[in-house]
């Protein structure tokens, strides 16, 4: 997470102080220290799951002590259970300021700009994704419910927008059953858009390499979407 962004995430401290997920000491920290252990957190948990998370590591990870953690949560599940929702609170709050621009926008281009700055902005949150890909891709219980299922559900109602958009404009079939093609297009470009953030997976679905770089991808993935329920005139 960019420090420039920080002011917003203050405002989810703040109403995670008041939730008791975490104390009036940590919000008091400068923001390149509250930075520091928030990531410090999710690159621990990402690497030894929820369930393993040490304090001692996350300390050392953050440059802190021990006892200074104590002082900042309540215990190691409060930890992570702060770490998740200001993540969650954060990346709602910033695809929110999106929805709108998307579903007015043309449906090929707004897929194209949903993509393409989905993958630019979660390369800025590296910490987080890789997160959120251990709980998604391993099946991780803990997490799926509190951090999985409440992004992946603002993802498809994205989708949702801009193919209700789609329909108010005359760009897409008025025969199709739109509840489930938004769960397909959400799927297909989850495949395509993780792929390029998690290299172990483009081994898996092979979407680019030296030959298909991916912005040829991302090109074919619209077009097929559009070949498959645009109009003519929209396609």
């Amino acid at each position: 997470m960019e420090l420039s962004d920080w002011a917003r995430i203050h405002t989810h401290i703040l109403q995670l102080e008041g939730e008791g997920l975490v104390t009036r000491t940590f919000r008091r920290l400068d923001p390149e220290r509250q930075q520091a252990i928030l990531i410090a957190i999710l690159d621990e948990a990402a690497e030894k799951g929820p369930t393993a998370l040490n304090i001692k590591q996350v300390a050392e990870r953050a440059g802190v002590s021990v006892g200074s953690l104590y002082t900042y949560f309540p215990n190691r599940d409060g930890m992570l259970a702060f770490a998740i929702q200001v993540c969650v609170r954060y990346v709602t709050a910033a695809f929110d300021e999106f929805r709108p621009y998307l579903s007015a926008m043309p449906l090929r281009q707004a897929l194209a700009a949903y993509m393409i700055g989905g993958i630019e902005w979660s390369r800025m949150v590296m910490g987080l994704i890789r997160l959120f890909a251990r709980a998604a891709y391993h099946g991780d219980p803990e997490l799926s419910e509190t951090l999985v299922r409440p992004i992946a559900t603002l993802l498809r109602e994205m989708v949702h927008d801009m193919l209700s958009g789609a329909v108010e404009r005359g760009e897409i079939r008025d025969d199709l059953d739109l509840e489930a093609t938004e769960r397909i297009i959400h799927a297909l470009t989850i495949a395509v858009g993780d792929s390029q953030l998690l290299p172990y997976l483009n081994t898996y679905f092979q979407v680019s390499d030296k030959e298909v770089p991916p912005e040829r991808t991302l090109e074919a993935l619209v077009s097929l979407v559009m070949e498959g329920i645009g109009t003519r005139g929209a396609s």
